[in-house]
């Protein structure tokens, strides 16, 4: 009896660990709440009962489910709308509310004999599914019959819920179009990771997205530029004679579908209407609204802002003294809002480069008899009236953390890109926020190395991405909505490159958003990260390996002389170097210590290991480009 009541004991205690860990020891992103992993393991029978309560929304969910059952296991799958013994899934709604789990979170039970899935509302049974998946074997993201699976999940007990109620991503569509069911793939991926919220940005200098039925134009000119393949920023002007036929828009059919679409996903889509500045696709459709008039086609990539000195090359910014652009607004709005259910609008207010306005006499009328002292008071007073527009459809008025510069809109919603500054300053005025600050959550930037990534201006690294937080101390958190990636389209050229960008970052940001603070753990996180690698290559999504590449830091020594560090950001890698240019593997010198560059030498050349196999990339780097980043003469 004794020995027992010993190896019970001991069993509980190893239940209990599992439930007090900072990681549930499953590849679960994001990471649940709590996790008790028991003995055992389900096996998905050949015919697979899904029983419901016959809800429309949870019978929706039901039948993704079954999808994705029925299309990897070939196996039969049904939905009953009662309660049956032979149930092999149950999706259960709480006839009482269980207030540990709120509106998005559930309880999951795998058992030896069955599947049980309860929340308060069907957006909590939708995650659990997300969960449920990825319990199961990397094959179940199929979308054709695979034989010879063994399809089985392990016997667990979760309990889960958001930490955010805002879990965004930004899809910015305007500098490149992305088709209607790209948007679709775009909304699949993301809330398999419990992402709830679309920031939709539709309008921008190379192009306007959504068609307006009061302004034809702002589709016919202004969603069509000229295709130019290369680096933003630095192609050349298009010529008259080039077509303009790159591009696209979205008919207000197309919008509500997708927004439907996303609805029946638990997906909230925000859309984007970004003025007064980044208004050029609208200015070249109808160029009385800006101050200027100048006419000028439609962004395609070419240098229009000097962004050293802060000027504006081209005139991109709505007129703030002409009257005609607030019921231009009204009337855009008044479709906008028809289309999209969400209670928030976002109306941009970013990188408004005044230097048209101040050339301005209207502008500088409007000062005159308004009292206002400098250009951010001028912005700040257009603003406030497009909120009063925004308020009068019904909805709430955000932007970007530059509609702080010249006093806050009354009840306007921050989102805070700059840093997280902004969402600071607006947080301790009583103002919502939405953390996606640059430092943490700009998915265009570089995920390794410059001199192997497709170029951008700035880098973010995936564990840098990881460490958002976005509750910054002595902030009052009840201010704090949640947060978001936002991932900006200048360099995207097609969708698997999207993907790359997106992910594995994206994942990163899910668990900043989800999970418990103090669930998060990096080495626990890779390696989660390297299992939902091997999902995504069965369900052929793009990602990026960056994080295995090795890091590079180059310093000058006492001596004037370049010494070079490496390094990984996951950890239990082996790095391997040449500096004679052939190509090293795990049978070149291992890097253990700083290095001194040989005389004569002209590369090195990185790659890193793991259990001798190659993980990440090998990377040629040029001696005279780390004499550059070491402040060295060449």
């Amino acid at each position: 009896m004794k020995k027992i009541f010993s190896v019970l004991f001991f069993q509980s205690l190893i239940v209990i660990a599992f439930a007090q860990s900072g990681n549930s020891g499953l590849s679960i992103i994001p990471e649940p709440v709590s996790v008790v992993k028991n003995s055992g393991n389900f096996i998905l029978p050949n015919n697979i009962i899904i029983e419901t309560n016959g809800n429309k929304e949870v019978n929706g969910i039901a039948s993704m489910l079954s999808q994705q059952l029925s299309a990897p296991t070939g196996y039969t799958v049904s939905t009953i709308n009662k309660t049956n013994p032979s149930a092999t899934i149950r999706l259960v709604l709480n006839s009482s509310a269980d207030k540990t789990i709120g509106n998005e979170g559930y309880t999951l039970s795998v058992t030896a004999n069955n599947i049980s899935i309860s929340a308060n509302k069907p957006a909590g049974l939708f995650y659990g599914v997300q969960t449920l998946l990825q319990l199961f074997p990397k094959e179940i993201e199929s979308k054709s019959f695979l034989k010879n699976i063994n399809w089985q999940a392990p016997c667990v007990a979760i309990t889960d819920y958001p930490r955010f109620g805002w879990r965004g991503l930004m899809f910015d569509v305007a500098r490149h179009f992305f088709t209607k069911q790209q948007v679709k793939d775009f909304i699949d991926e993301m809330v398999k990771y419990k992402y709830n919220l679309l920031h939709f940005h539709l309008t921008d200098d190379e192009g306007w997205r959504i068609e307006i039925k009061s302004f034809p134009k702002l589709t016919s000119v202004g969603a069509w530029n000229v295709k130019r393949i290369g680096y933003f920023d630095t192609f050349s002007p298009p010529t008259p004679d080039e077509p303009r036929d790159y591009g696209g828009f979205y008919t207000q059919d197309d919008i509500k579908e997708l927004v439907q679409y996303a609805k029946e996903r638990f997906v909230n889509v925000l859309p984007e209407i970004d003025v007064p500045g980044h208004s050029l696709a609208a200015i070249a459709a109808y160029p009385e609204l800006s101050c200027s008039g100048q006419i000028h086609g439609v962004g395609s990539g070419e240098e229009i802002k000097d962004w050293t000195n802060h000027v504006a090359l081209v005139d991109d910014n709505l007129c703030p003294a002409n009257e005609n652009v607030y019921t231009f607004l009204d009337k855009v709005l008044t479709e906008v809002v028809q289309l999209f259910p969400f209670e928030y609008i976002h109306m941009g207010g970013d990188e408004t480069f005044k230097t048209f306005w101040e050339k301005s006499d209207a502008v500088k009328t409007l000062m005159q008899k308004n009292g206002l002292k400098n250009m951010e008071e001028v912005q700040s007073y257009f603003e406030k009236r497009v909120e009063k527009i925004v308020e009068s459809k019904g909805k709430k008025f955000m932007g970007w953390d530059e509609i702080l510069e010249g006093g806050l809109a009354p009840s306007a919603i921050v989102m805070s890109w700059r840093g997280v500054k902004g969402g600071i300053e607006a947080a301790k005025m009583g103002h919502e926020v939405v953390m996606s600050p640059t430092t943490f959550a700009y998915l265009d930037y570089m995920q390794s190395d410059a001199i192997i990534e497709p170029h951008v201006y700035e880098s973010l690294r995936l564990n840098k991405a990881y460490s958002f937080e976005p509750v910054p101390d002595g902030v009052d958190a009840k201010y704090i909505k949640g947060g978001q990636g936002n991932l900006w389209s200048e360099q995207l050229y097609n969708t698997r490159h999207m993907q790359y960008m997106l992910w594995p970052r994206s994942l990163a940001i899910a668990e900043c958003l989800w999970s418990p603070k103090e669930k998060k753990d990096w080495d626990n996180f890779t390696k989660k990260t390297e299992a939902t690698f091997e999902r995504m290559d069965v369900q052929q999504v793009k990602y990026s390996r960056a994080m295995f590449d090795p890091i590079f830091t180059a310093k000058k020594d006492a001596n004037d002389s370049l010494q070079i560090e490496l390094s990984t950001e996951v950890n239990g890698l082996d790095i391997y170097y040449s500096f004679d240019n052939s190509h090293p593997d795990n049978f070149y010198p291992k890097y253990t210590s700083p290095l001194s560059v040989p005389q004569q030498s002209v590369m090195l050349k990185v790659i890193t290991y793991r259990d001798g196999k190659p993980i990440g990339r090998q990377i040629d780097m040029p001696i005279s480009e780390l004499r550059k980043r070491a402040k060295l003469k060449n």
